[in-house]
């Protein structure tokens, strides 16, 4: 039976089992199911260091049943990438150490893992660490809100960071990683270039969508090429921002095709599409999510991501309440995969709740899943 057929005696355990428990491969990296976890940065690698608690927290998810483990966002080798102590980096002898051991432990719990490489851009304040003499920069030196705010990158700046993320990529290749996620969301570093309010350049870099996608589009061809044919990239990308969770980066399809075009070229192998809610349409006139669009449009694998398993939808303002939320079904969820609207679903939050919830979803059992709240966070479980 293919994911299209369906009969009238299927039970909720075998639906969930034969869609969300099929195999998938990206450029060569086969997946034992559809269900990834999704990057969340929660500041427990003290100096930047990943440590055995790190690598156990992850083993745990992919024991669970998670097929495909995205890190929390990791610094490249750029003095004005990070803006935490605490946050893990991808650089250095010692971190990398860690980040070994920690795909060791998904390997033997029988996951796959690929590291986020991040650069926050912008986006960090004066005196952050790890690097606190560094100074913010960003495409135009300006902030989410348009606001001057560091130091726009020269045509050199550009340069070290793309070198930055190539290393960064050959390195996680190096140490046993299965592939690589690029963090082109969110308002950071990347997703500055796409924005028309944070990038004011008129250079190659800056101008019409196609243009602020250069620098982005360079970025996955330097580590195309500094790692092997078949090592996955991954790209993830969103239209809303920390500061601005309404706006679109791409107002339609044709908008849309134009930023996705030259980094499909560049060789993304998948994009991972960031929305907040993942059944909610991403334009008017047809019921296809941001990650939809992106398959349609772009012909790559695409992962989905937003809300899944949770019965509310966190707010920046909630993220470090303590106010709780109650477990969810996921039949909207296997309504889309049913027509392979999207090729992966990434979990967050329900699985910083709940380390079994993929097996729990697989089983429909996830009437016993663990609810999440918030105080989880601050927690390395």
């Amino acid at each position: 039976m293919d994911a299209t057929e369906t009969t009238a005696t299927e039970t909720p355990t075998s639906r969930a089992a034969r869609l969300l428990g099929r195999p998938f491969d990206i450029n060569g990296l086969s997946l034992r199911n559809r269900i990834a976890m999704a990057p969340m940065t929660r500041n427990f690698s003290p100096d930047g260091v990943p440590g055995a608690d790190v690598a156990e927290y992850y083993a745990r998810r992919a024991a669970g049943g998670v097929g495909l483990i995205i890190t929390e966002g990791t610094y490249v080798d750029h003095a004005s990438a990070g803006s935490s102590h605490r946050v893990p980096r991808f650089h250095g002898d010692a971190p990398l150490a860690g980040w070994r051991q920690v795909a060791g432990a998904v390997h033997a719990a029988g996951g796959k893992i690929v590291p986020q490489l991040w650069h926050v851009g912008a986006t960090r304040n004066d005196g952050d660490g790890p690097f606190p003499d560094a100074p913010p920069a960003g495409p135009s030196g300006l902030n989410l809100d348009g606001e001057p705010k560091g130091h726009a990158l020269t045509s050199a700046d550009i340069d070290e960071v793309v070198a930055a993320f190539a290393r960064a990529a050959a390195d996680a290749e190096r140490n046993g990683f299965d592939g690589v996620e690029l963090h082109g969301a969110h308002g950071y570093l990347i997703d500055q270039f796409f924005w028309n309010r944070t990038n004011r350049r008129t250079d190659g870099y800056g101008g019409g969508l196609a243009s602020r996608a250069r620098f982005a589009a360079e970025i996955v061809e330097a580590v195309r090429a500094a790692v092997s044919p078949d090592f996955p990239v991954i790209f993830r990308l969103s239209q809303w921002k920390a500061n601005a969770y309404d706006e679109k980066l791409a107002a339609d399809p044709t908008e849309l095709d134009a930023l996705l075009a030259p980094l499909a070229a560049a060789g993304v192998d998948a994009f991972h599409a960031s929305t907040r809610r993942y059944w909610l349409p991403e334009y008017d006139g047809d019921d296809l999510n941001l990650a939809g669009w992106i398959k349609k449009l772009s012909g790559k694998a695409t992962l989905s991501v937003g809300s899944v398993g949770l019965d509310k939808q966190f707010t920046a303002a909630e993220t470090f309440s303590t106010e709780t939320t109650s477990t969810a079904g996921i039949d909207l969820l296997l309504d889309r995969m049913e027509r392979d609207e999207f090729d992966v679903i990434a979990v967050g939050r329900s699985l910083i709740a709940d380390p079994e919830w993929a097996d729990k979803a697989l089983t429909d059992r996830l009437s016993e899943a663990v609810p999440y709240d918030a105080g989880m966070l601050r927690r390395l479980v």
